[in-house]
């Protein structure tokens, strides 16, 4: 998934959002540090959101069934991802994959998994912690290369 993806996915489920959280446009705009007007604008598909409003909707709204369901887990692993280009230090603990991934290669206590939504890879230990996460597989595969040695 690219920046571009991500801001085209994220603008065309704001209205939805806007509406599981039961906020009003006003509110939402608020939020989101938008004027209404723009708000508008993205919920009828006249514009898209701008980077740092995708980001402020998904580290905002992480908690949203629909942004989890349309990204594949947690929005902001998909925002750090993209900015960063990968992460490459033990972060939080997972779920583990049940939902959205697929195993991709195992080495020692490491797993390479991928996400069937937002395609991207990452790498959990054998307690679910996430240790990297990329849109590279190549990279990937030489990180857990490097891990457990």
């Amino acid at each position: 998934m690219t920046k571009e993806q991500l801001i085209e996915l994220v603008s065309q489920k704001l209205k939805l959002v806007r509406t599981e959280k039961g906020y009003t446009q006003d509110q939402m705009a608020q939020i989101l540090g938008i004027s209404r007007k723009t708000l508008v604008q993205i919920e009828k598909g006249r514009a898209t959101a701008g980077w740092t409003t995708v980001v402020a909707a998904c580290a905002l709204f992480r908690d949203s069934d629909l942004l989890q369901t349309t990204l594949g887990g947690d929005p902001i692993e998909i925002i750090e991802t993209i900015a960063h280009d990968r992460i490459d230090r033990p972060k939080k603990k997972t779920m583990g994959g049940k939902v959205w991934w697929k195993e991709v290669k195992r080495k020692g206590n490491f797993r390479l998994q991928q996400n069937l939504i937002s395609q991207h890879y990452r790498i959990l230990d054998n307690e679910d912690y996430r240790w990297y996460s990329s849109f590279d597989y190549d990279e990937a595969v030489r990180y857990l290369s490097l891990l457990d040695e």
